[in-house]
């Protein structure tokens, strides 16, 4: 009688283990969409989420202020076939403030709840890409988890909130629809009202995405400022570019090189395209890329109050038989004046 009922017991184990590894093999058939993983060789730590951040929204841009007892650096590492890198752990990572080695104190990848923002152009010229423009927004927001909160902006002559934040992605959608293009292009002023808009988030992992046809032609903040403010304001902006094989004006000519700067200046990158059939795929490829960042975190080894730029570098250090990656994090921040 034992025999048989330690015998039931090893069945019903095995069955459990069983049932186990075949959701772990379709969760990661799920996750390895343009993904290279590694396997780690420890779980990552935890980061607490911070309490929520009072809203202030300024009418002049100003320095955005942060507090360095903890930096936090997002990272996205990618392979030259430019496919995410999963799986690497603390081990594998130097960080650097003004050339001096950090202490990782913290380390993390996991899908951590992320407050975005959607700056979504409206102007004239996007008239015959409208349709895969929202299109885009949609499967972007497919990567979501429900703990996510985002808001919409959108501009031509001049940017516009459309909504608040909301955990709604319906929401969002529901407004696209009644969105009709026309006017001219006021980039710039945009980008400053999504940053500005992110004092108001609930989650430290902020991040920005743009989608746009082409260059500033309408705006009140220039190029400089919007490239200061950027930089202070520890929000991730990636970008999508739709551009027309031929570009009439300056400004269209201007419009790559522009997203793709602000992009890098934040730890985010620009995606060129020139057929609207591909939104979509790179939009939900942005997405993931979000899910999949690793998250370091130190306590700089002099702080300081003096308010001056602290240029930070992200090396990595891969396993062996890894082709040559590439690091995408943020250049920087500016620390407190109190």
């Amino acid at each position: 009688m034992l025999y048989r009922r330690g015998y039931v017991l090893a069945l019903a184990a095995a069955i459990i283990a069983l049932a186990a590894s075949l959701f772990s093999a379709q969760a990661w058939a799920q996750a390895s969409i343009d993904t290279v993983h590694i396997v780690p060789h420890m779980e990552p730590a935890k980061i607490k989420e911070p309490e929520p951040i009072d809203p202030s929204l300024k009418s002049a841009i100003k320095p955005i202020k942060v507090d360095v007892s903890l930096v936090l650096v997002p990272v996205t590492i990618t392979d030259p076939m430019n496919r995410l890198v999963t799986g690497l752990d603390r081990d594998n990572f130097q960080v650097f403030e003004d050339k001096q080695q950090q202490e990782i104190r913290h380390f993390s990848s996991e899908d951590a709840p992320v407050s975005l923002g959607v700056i979504f152009d409206m102007s004239g010229s996007m008239s015959t890409k409208i349709e895969r423009a929202r299109e885009a927004v949609i499967e972007f927001f497919k990567t979501a988890n429900p703990q996510d909160e985002f808001f919409l902006i959108t501009f031509a002559d001049k940017p516009d909130e459309v909504t608040d934040f909301t955990s709604s992605v319906e929401d969002i959608q529901s407004k696209l629809v009644y969105t009709v293009p026309k006017g001219r292009t006021a980039l710039l002023d945009a980008i400053y009202l999504g940053v500005s808009k992110m004092r108001q988030a609930k989650y430290e992992k902020k991040a920005l995405l743009i989608i746009s046809d082409g260059g500033d032609n309408h705006s009140r903040y220039t190029e400089g400022e919007i490239k200061s403010m950027v930089k202070e304001a520890d929000t991730i902006i990636y970008a999508i570019g739709i551009y027309d094989h031929y570009m009439a004006t300056p400004e269209e000519a201007l419009g790559p090189a522009l997203l793709s700067e602000v992009s890098e200046l934040t730890g985010g990158r620009a995606f060129t395209i020139d057929n609207p059939n591909d939104l979509a795929d790179v939009a939900t490829k942005i997405g993931i890329e979000l899910r999949n960042q690793y998250v370091l975190g130190y306590r700089p080894s002099h702080p300081g109050h003096d308010g001056k730029w602290r240029k930070i570098k992200v090396k990595l250090i891969p396993p062996r038989g890894l082709p040559p990656l590439r690091v995408y994090a943020k250049t920087g921040y500016y620390a407190p004046t109190e």
